[in-house]
């Protein structure tokens, strides 16, 4: 085996590895200045990586349902704080989500800060 090739491998690697996760940046894709709160009915979540992503069922002002798509911890993160698809789905009750909206116009689109749900228990998923 070729230790010099791989250990240039590696530290090549480790070099570009910053940049490489730049394009997952929360400040380039979310509006970080202001936040919001939606409150809706969660429907699914997809449990997956890099990021997972919650659908919230939201009535707008016209009383008409819209699914917003929520960003929120990678499953990692989530099971290493103890949570699980379930408890993050709850139980089909009203919860408020207090969200950074997308800075690209998708009016649908937010990454998800707190989930406080309708027994008053909550998930405080990223700073305020």
């Amino acid at each position: 085996m070729n230790y010099k090739s791989l250990a240039a491998g590696v530290l090549s690697l480790l070099w570009s590895a910053p940049w490489a996760l730049a394009h997952h940046s929360l400040l380039a894709q979310f509006n970080a200045d202001s936040a919001i709160e939606l409150t809706g009915i969660i429907m699914d979540m997809d449990w997956i990586n890099p990021h997972s992503y919650i659908y919230l069922d939201v009535a707008d002002e016209d009383g008409n349902v819209v699914t917003w798509h929520l960003e929120a911890l990678p499953t990692a993160m989530l099971r290493k704080a103890g949570l699980t698809k379930a408890m993050m789905i709850g139980d089909g009750q009203p919860v408020t989500v207090l969200i950074h909206t997308a800075r690209n116009g998708n009016k649908t689109l937010g990454y998800i800060l707190k989930i406080t749900y309708a027994d008053g228990h909550y998930y405080q998923l990223a700073e305020v």
